[in-house]
C-alpha cells in the first residue's frame, strides 16, 4: 500500500465525521469531503495495488537493461531477434500503461484539502439552520497511514418566528392567501435551504396554474432577519411585480391572469415549410382545426388529447398534460404548444403544431439457428406498423413469424430435408382511448390516458414437441389513476391449445419415459435390454398397471410414480379453452434522489365463468366425467391471483438491500379439477430461486426429474445485497427461498400437496453472489447459486449437502432479477 508514499506523506485510509460526538453515516454528507479514501474491494484496496504494481520508471529500466549501447548483445537480445525484441518491450510498456490506467494513484493526506472539506461541512450544516455551527478536525498516524475525524459542532437550530409576505400585484396576493396553508416556510419550522427552493417552485407552479401566465420563479425572493432575535429567524417572502421590457426601457407591471381565448390545432405542420397555405378548417368542442391538405384525424380523437380549453383561465398543467397525452398517442413526431398574447384584454390563442409520423413501418429480420432438435434452422420475422388506420390515431400492427428446419433424424434419411416447420401470425390494434360501447369519461378521465388493445394470434408447429395449434384472443384497456400507478384489465382474453402429435408425448419428456422403463423392467415386464417403445407401448403398461394387471399394488412406490406420469401426461397432452378476465395493477414509489424504492403488483384472474353460467343455460349435456365441453373439449374454469412485493433500502456509499416476496395460487374449480400447463407455477431460474434451474425445482418435497415441473401454488423470496466494487462494475451477496405445491387440484402425491404451515418446511433455500456490470442503458448480470436447503433428502440432512462449486447453477441474464 505504501510502495508509492514518500517518507514524508501519509496516507489516507479513512475518513469519519462526529455530528455532535455521534458518528455519523450520511452518505450524502461524506460525499462532500474533498479528500476520501482509496477505493475498496471487500475492505481491500485493490486499484491501488494495481497502480502499485506497475512500474514507475520503466522506459529508463528497458534503456539500462535492454538498450545498452556498450553491451549491444546484454540480456535478451541474445535470445531473441530484433524484432521479438521490440515486441518484446513494447509489450512491457504497454502492459505498464494500462496497470496505471485501470490502478489508482494513492490518496496523500493533505491539510489544505481537509481544511477545505471543514468549510464545506460548515457550510452544509449551515444550510440546514444551524449558523453558529463549528467544524474542526483531527488526523491519527500510524505506519504513515492516516485516520482523519471531523467533529461538527452544531449548536443551536434557527427556527422561523415570523413569516409576513410583501405582494406588489394585488391579483398575486389574492392567490397567494388561497394556497399559503401549503407553505413551506411556517412559523415554529427550522430554517432549511432546501424549503427556500421548494417554497419558490411551489408559489410559482400554484400561480401558473391559476391563470398568471406571464410568472417565473425569478420573481421570488426571500430576505431573512436573525440579528438580535436569540435563534430565530424573521422571513420576508417578497413576490416582485412584472418586468416588461420595451426598447432599452425596463418597467414593472402588476401581474394579471389570462384566459384561453382561442384554440388552434395544425393538425399536418410541417417545421421545414412552416408557411404553407391553409385548406381546410373545421371546429369541434371550440377547438379549431387547420390542414394544409384534407385533415386526416378525427376531430373527437385530436380534441380528446387536448386539455387546454377556451374561455377557461391559463394552467400550465393543461400544456403539460396535451404534450404527454399527444406524444402517448404514437402519432406525431413533435408535438408543439405555442401562445400567442393579447395583452389588452388579457387572453391567450393557444397554437398546437402536430408533425404526423410516416404512416407505415415495415420491418424484416432473418436468422440462422441450431438446437437439441434441429441440425439447422431458418428463421424469419416480418412486421408492418400502420398508424391512424381509421382516422382515431389508431395504431394497427401486423406481424409474421415462420422457421423451418432439418431434425436429425432427417438429416439421416431420404425424408424431405427440411422437416420442422413453425409458423404465425400477430394482429394488433392499439386505440388511444377506451374501446366501449357507452362513455366511460366520468369512470377513467383522459387525464388517466386510457387506451385499449385489441389483438388476435396464431401459431402453428410441426415437428416440434406436441405439435401445438394456438389461437389467442385479448381485448386489453390500460390507465394511470396516478403518476406511479399503472392499471390493467383484460376484457377478455381467449386462448385455444390444441395438441396434434400426442403420440410423441414420450418422445419429448424423456425423462418420464426412461422412468416408466426403469419400473417395467424393475417387476419383469420387459427384459432388462428392452424398452417398452411409444405411444402404444408405453400407454399399455400404464394402464395394466393402473387396472391391476401387473405385480404392482396401489401402495407400492412405483405404483404411485407411474399413477403421476399418467396424471401429468393428462394434464400436459390435454387441448386447452380457456376464457378469462383479469385485472393487475402496478404501483411504484421512487425517491430520485437514492436507491429506495417500493413497488407492488397484483393481479386476480378468473376464468370459465362465463362459459359454465351458458352451459347451465342451455342446460348443456356433460361427458362421461361430468364436464361441460366446447367443440369437444373441455373449458378450464379456475381462479388465480399473484401478489409480488419489492422494496430497494438505499444503505448509503453504493450499497443497496433488496426484498422481495411473492405469492401465487390458482384454484381450479366447477369444470376443472386441474390448473392448465400455461397457467401453472415455476420454480427455479435466474429471475427466481438461483441455486436451480428453471422447471428444476419441486412440487413440494418431490425430486422429480421431469423436464417441467409445475403447480398451482408457489411462494417465493429473495434478499440481495448489492454493492459497489468499483466504477460500473456491481456486486451482489443473495438467499433465495421458495417452492410450489399442489393444492386443491387432482394431485394427492402428499409429497407434492401443501397441507398446512407444516409444508412450509419443504421451502428450498439458494444462496450465492453475483457481478454485474452496468452500461447505463442496461445491466449484464452473472449469478451463481449454490444449494442450501433441499427439501426432497430427509429432514435432518438438508442444510449444505451439495454446497460447492460442482453442484452450482451459473446464470447469467440481463438487468436485476427483481
Amino acid at each position: 500500500m505504501l510502495k508509492r508514499v514518500e517518507n514524508n506523506e501519509v496516507l489516507l485510509v479513512k475518513n469519519s465525521i462526529y455530528v455532535d460526538s455521534v458518528k455519523n453515516n450520511n452518505e450524502y454528507i461524506y460525499k462532500l469531503l474533498y479528500q476520501k479514501p482509496n477505493e475498496k474491494i471487500l475492505g481491500i484496496p485493490v486499484r491501488l495495488h494495481i497502480y502499485n504494481s506497475a512500474r514507475e520508471n520503466l522506459d529508463s529500466v528497458l534503456s539500462q537493461k535492454y538498450n545498452n549501447p556498450d553491451h549491444p548483445k546484454d540480456g535478451l537480445k541474445n535470445l531473441l531477434s530484433v524484432k521479438q525484441y521490440n515486441s518484446y518491450v513494447l509489450s512491457k510498456q504497454k502492459l505498464n500503461a494500462w496497470l496505471k490506467r485501470s490502478g489508482e494513484k494513492p490518496v496523500v493526506f493533505q491539510n489544505i484539502e481537509a481544511e477545505r472539506s471543514s468549510k464545506l461541512l460548515q457550510k452544509y450544516f449551515y444550510t440546514k439552520g444551524w449558523f453558529d455551527n463549528k467544524v474542526n478536525y483531527s488526523v491519527t498516524e500510524n505506519k504513515q497511514k492516516g485516520s482523519v475525524s471531523y467533529y461538527v459542532n452544531r449548536g443551536e437550530p434557527y427556527i422561523y418566528d415570523k413569516v409576513q409576505t410583501i405582494i406588489r400585484s394585488p391579483v398575486i396576493d389574492s392567490l397567494y392567501n388561497l394556497t399559503k396553508s401549503n407553505a413551506y416556510i411556517k412559523s415554529g419550522t427550522q430554517y432549511d435551504k432546501i424549503d427556500i427552493l421548494k417554497e419558490r417552485s411551489r408559489i410559482t407552479s400554484e400561480l401558473k396554474n391559476k391563470g398568471v401566465y406571464h410568472f417565473e420563479e425569478q420573481y421570488v425572493t426571500f430576505e431573512f432577519d436573525t440579528l438580535d432575535l436569540d435563534h430565530k429567524v424573521n422571513a420576508d417572502i417578497l413576490i416582485k411585480n412584472r418586468s416588461v421590457k420595451t426598447m432599452d426601457t425596463i418597467y414593472s407591471i402588476p401581474f394579471k391572469t389570462y384566459t384561453i381565448k382561442n384554440v388552434n390545432v395544425y393538425s399536418d405542420y410541417d417545421f421545414k415549410v412552416p408557411n404553407k397555405p391553409i385548406k381546410d378548417r373545421t371546429s369541434f368542442n371550440d377547438i379549431n382545426f387547420l390542414s394544409t391538405d384534407k385533415l386526416r384525424y378525427k376531430t373527437k380523437t385530436l380534441s380528446d388529447a387536448i386539455f387546454i380549453k377556451k374561455n377557461q383561465l391559463y394552467k400550465d398543467s393543461d400544456r403539460v398534460n396535451t404534450y404527454k397525452y399527444l406524444s402517448q398517442l404514437n402519432t406525431f413526431k413533435y408535438p408543439n404548444i405555442v401562445y400567442e398574447e393579447t395583452e389588452n384584454d388579457t387572453t391567450l390563442t393557444a397554437n398546437i403544431f402536430l408533425s404526423p409520423r410516416k404512416r407505415f413501418d415495415y420491418n424484416l429480420g432473418l436468422d440462422v439457428t441450431q438446437s437439441n432438435i434441429q441440425t439447422i434452422g431458418l428463421a424469419f420475422n416480418t412486421g408492418l406498423k400502420a398508424r391512424n388506420v381509421f382516422k382515431g390515431a389508431e395504431t394497427l400492427e401486423f406481424s409474421l413469424i415462420g422457421s423451418i428446419g432439418a431434425s436429425k433424424d432427417a438429416s439421416n434419411t431420404k425424408d424431405q430435408f427440411f422437416d420442422i416447420t413453425e409458423f404465425g401470425g400477430d394482429i394488433k390494434l392499439t386505440i388511444p382511448r377506451l374501446f366501449f360501447p357507452f362513455n366511460t369519461e366520468r369512470i377513467i378521465p383522459k387525464r388517466m390516458t386510457p387506451a385499449s388493445r385489441i389483438s388476435l394470434s396464431a401459431t402453428s408447429q410441426l415437428n416440434i414437441g406436441l405439435d401445438k395449434r394456438t389461437l389467442n384472443g385479448i381485448l386489453n384497456y390500460q390507465w394511470r389513476p396516478k403518476e406511479r400507478i399503472n392499471n390493467s384489465y383484460d376484457f377478455i382474453n381467449m386462448q385455444f391449445v390444441k395438441n396434434l402429435n400426442i403420440d410423441n408425448y414420450f418422445g419429448v419428456y424423456q425423462n418420464s419415459y426412461d422412468e416408466l422403463n426403469d419400473i417395467a423392467q424393475s417387476i419383469d415386464y420387459i427384459e432388462d435390454d428392452e424398452s417398452l417403445g411409444y405411444p402404444d407401448g408405453a400407454n399399455a403398461f400404464i394402464n395394466n398397471v393402473l387396472t391391476g394387471n401387473t405385480s404392482l399394488t396401489p401402495s407400492d412406490p412405483d405404483y404411485k410414480e407411474v399413477n403421476n406420469i399418467n396424471e401429468r401426461k393428462d394434464r400436459l397432452t390435454e387441448n386447452n379453452i380457456i376464457v378469462s378476465s383479469s385485472f393487475s395493477s402496478v404501483i411504484r414509489k421512487e425517491n430520485n434522489f437514492s436507491n429506495n424504492l417500493t413497488l407492488f403488483r397484483y393481479k386476480i384472474e378468473l376464468a370459465g365463468n362465463v362459459l359454465a353460467a351458458a352451459s347451465n343455460l342451455f342446460n348443456t349435456p356433460k361427458n362421461d366425467n361430468n364436464n361441460y365441453e366446447i367443440f369437444e373439449i373441455v373449458f378450464s374454469q379456475f381462479a388465480k391471483t399473484e401478489l409480488d412485493f419489492v422494496k430497494y433500502w438505499d444503505l448509503g456509499f453504493g450499497n443497496t438491500l433488496a426484498w422481495r416476496s411473492y405469492a401465487g395460487i390458482a384454484i381450479p374449480y366447477g369444470n376443472s379439477n386441474s390448473i392448465p400447463f400455461t397457467k401453472s407455477f415455476f420454480s427455479g431460474g435466474p429471475n427466481d430461486n438461483r441455486a436451480w434451474t428453471a422447471y428444476n425445482l419441486g412440487p413440494g418435497s418431490t425430486r422429480s426429474l421431469d423436464e417441467f415441473n409445475e403447480a398451482n401454488f408457489k411462494l417465493h423470496f429473495s434478499l440481495e445485497h448489492r454493492f459497489n466494487l468499483f466504477g460500473d462494475l456491481n456486486a451482489a451477496l443473495f438467499i433465495d427461498a421458495g417452492n410450489i405445491w399442489n393444492v386443491f387440484d387432482n394431485v394427492d402425491d402428499p409429497k407434492a400437496v401443501f397441507n398446512d404451515f407444516d409444508s412450509l418446511k419443504d421451502i428450498a433455500i439458494g444462496s450465492g453472489f453475483g457481478l454485474r456490470y452496468d452500461f447505463g442503458f442496461f445491466v449484464f448480470r452473472g449469478d451463481i447459486g449454490f444449494k442450501t436447503y433441499e427439501p426432497y433428502y430427509p429432514l435432518n440432512d438438508r442444510w449444505f449437502k451439495n454446497y460447492n462449486f460442482g453442484n452450482a447453477v451459473y446464470n447469467i441474464g440481463i438487468n436485476y432479477p427483481f
